[in-house]
């Protein structure tokens, strides 16, 4: 008997600030650009897409692109969608080892 598989849309659990707050700060622990983008593009879809397009005034088709597996939002995009999910950014020093 074959397995089954199911898409899973991690969008569809992203129902509460505290799960966005954790799936956003896992995202930025990586570093990884890519991963950060379409993280936030996930946020956006479980916050409604078009709701987040009509905030920032850019398009839906620019979003999807943008927060995309392979998308590249510019600095202006991410915080102004940021901003439009209630995100924000803080910076932190991590003291390095000068040894």
């Amino acid at each position: 008997m074959a397995e089954q598989i199911y898409n899973y849309d991690p969008a569809a659990v992203l129902d509460s600030a505290e799960a966005i707050e954790v799936f956003m700060a896992d995202a930025f622990e990586t570093g990884n650009s890519g991963y950060i983008a379409e993280a936030l593009g996930v946020v956006a879809r479980a916050k409604g897409m078009s709701q987040i397009a009509n905030e920032t005034g850019l398009s839906r088709e620019q979003l999807y692109r943008s927060f995309s597996e392979k998308g590249n939002p510019t600095l202006k995009t991410t915080l102004v969608v940021m901003q439009a999910l209630g995100l924000d950014m803080t910076a932190k020093l991590h003291h390095l080892n000068s040894n």
